[in-house]
């Protein structure tokens, strides 16, 4: 029955069954998709393939069964964002995940298994015990103090899908699970691919903070404060910023804040405000810096500052696909309708070529 695939299908692209029947120029009605949908009745090859080409989908994918949910979905969207848009990531996100989950499955020892960690320092009681989660973590990862050149990929590493797309401006991100029968949940990252580098890294670790951590009596906004501090001592290990900055400034100029953000890869914000946390700063030199970037726009989300970082593109999937062509496991075909791509670019990926 394709009543799951056809409904996840028409919600990713945002469409009504009303919407869905014009694109269809009216081979059937709204009525009759509707009873596909709860799989009440099956359509006809022809009215199949016309309903898969709509929907930017193959007809075997419509076809095949989808034993996955979404859960635990923390979406902090927009208050204007209706059912209709939040439904719509839901179904990306699970397409995508879906996606990915069966090219894993068809190479060998290519499902990286998510472990949350266990110990006693992420349990959080105050938004001050994220610092030592956020040490523990680096330790238990054997990521030693450096700065971490690409957080998509450590969490890719690590059993974390990260998923990027196109999200309302004033959303970040956001994490969620998906569920499995008989099999263990994975956990989703999803980045706004409209974010700068910048961004999206302190996203991909704030959301990490919310996959390790336990809350222990804290409100949702200390929660939040919680997973930023846990996102800033995760980027910025304590004993690398003594180390490059010094352990007592009075002042820091925005030139040498730009430095430092070749190697930590966050905004100058960040930088700043890490400076505050680590008592590097004084109260007052801290007050006086962030007002200095404040007035120059340099504190909001995408702001135009020097050194500015592509987007963190998640590639895991891209190259398991080429692998899987590579040792002849899947067809061209088959990898670019994973991909979500024509055959073409596919080749000019094989090739080493810009799409």
């Amino acid at each position: 029955m394709i009543g799951k695939r056809l409904k996840q299908s028409r919600d990713a692209l945002g469409l009504s069954l009303r919407g869905l029947e014009e694109i269809i120029q009216s081979q059937v009605s709204a009525q009759a998709i509707g009873k596909y949908e709860r799989d009440e009745m099956m359509p006809s090859s022809t009215i199949l393939l016309a309903l898969a080409k709509a929907l930017k989908v193959s007809p075997e994918y419509l076809l095949s069964s989808s034993d996955i949910e979404l859960e635990g979905v923390d979406f902090r969207k927009d208050p204007q964002t209706g059912s209709k848009e939040e439904r719509a990531v839901h179904a990306i996100v699970l397409d995508k995940v879906e996606r990915y989950l069966e090219i894993e499955e068809l190479l060998p020892n290519a499902d990286q298994k998510w472990s949350a960690p266990i110990r006693e320092e992420f349990t959080i009681n105050h938004i001050d015990d994220a610092e030592k989660a956020a040490d523990t973590l680096r330790e238990i990862w054997e990521l030693g103090n450096d700065p971490i050149p690409l957080m998509a990929e450590l969490l890719e590493e690590k059993g974390i899908k990260v998923v990027a797309l196109n999200l309302p401006e004033e959303v970040h991100g956001s994490k969620a699970f998906v569920k499995r029968k008989k099999k263990d949940s994975v956990p989703v990252v999803v980045v706004n691919q409209k974010s700068n580098g910048e961004r999206q890294r302190f996203t991909l670790a704030h959301e990490l903070a919310h996959l390790v951590l336990r809350f222990s009596s804290m409100s949702d906004l200390d929660q939040e404060k919680a997973a930023n501090r846990f996102a800033g001592a995760f980027l910025m290990a304590r004993d690398m910023m003594i180390s490059l900055i010094g352990e007592h400034r009075t002042s820091i100029s925005l030139g040498e804040l730009a430095e430092l953000k070749k190697l930590f890869k966050v905004s100058i914000a960040a930088l700043v405000v890490r400076c505050g946390q680590l008592g590097i700063l004084t109260k007052a030199a801290y007050g006086r810096l962030f007002g200095e970037i404040r007035a120059l726009g340099l504190n909001s989300s995408n702001a135009d500052e020097p050194n500015k970082l592509d987007p963190e593109i998640p590639q895991r999937m891209e190259r398991l696909c080429l692998r899987a062509v590579s040792e002849n496991v899947i067809s061209e075909s088959k990898a670019a309708e994973l991909l979500q791509i024509s055959v073409r670019q596919l080749d000019n990926l094989l090739m080493a070529q810009d799409a």
